[in-house]
């Protein structure tokens, strides 16, 4: 064999070889990433709430904030925090980052914040991806897990629900 079929044979290698790293990449990180939007459901009705959106900042931390949100039929849905305080009180709640400083560890998120906008209070909060990436649990407590409530949030394509 020739220098440059051998060379040209090694291209083709690497190549195929970048092709599938990058496609199992992109499969991978849709799974097992929070990152997107998220269907926010309420526990005692089962209805839609809202839409967050998760995102990543530069320093690999995750935030999220309310994006939308569903009109209660016969209930008149906030569309401010009132039970906020501080700078958060009466701020729109479309808008609103809800989730921040939550960090990547082992096979879940950790260690950030979750507001509720209903009664104006801060939680630590966890999250795990489940249901190959169609679900996420988040679990807001206070002092340690066990003392907290999760919620399941479903993964939405915002453009088909809108």
């Amino acid at each position: 064999m020739s220098m440059s079929y051998r060379r040209l044979i090694l291209i083709g290698l690497i190549s195929a070889i970048a092709l599938v790293n990058t496609i199992q990449a992109a499969t991978i990180t849709k799974e097992s990433t929070p990152i997107g939007y998220w269907k926010t459901i309420d526990s005692a009705t089962g209805k839609p709430k809202s839409i967050v959106q998760i995102w990543k900042t530069n320093d690999q931390v995750l935030m999220g904030k309310v994006v939308k949100l569903y009109p209660s039929q016969g209930v008149a849905t906030a569309k401010t925090c009132a039970s906020c305080s501080g700078e958060l009180r009466g701020r729109p709640i479309v808008g609103m980052v809800i989730l921040s400083g939550l960090k990547a560890k082992e096979s879940q998120w950790g260690n950030g914040k979750i507001l509720d906008p209903e009664n104006g209070k801060t939680y630590s909060c966890l999250l795990k991806i489940g249901d190959n990436g169609q679900k996420l649990n988040v679990h807001g407590y206070v002092g340690i897990p066990i003392l907290g409530r999760s919620q399941t949030w479903e993964r939405v394509d915002l453009m088909s629900d809108a």
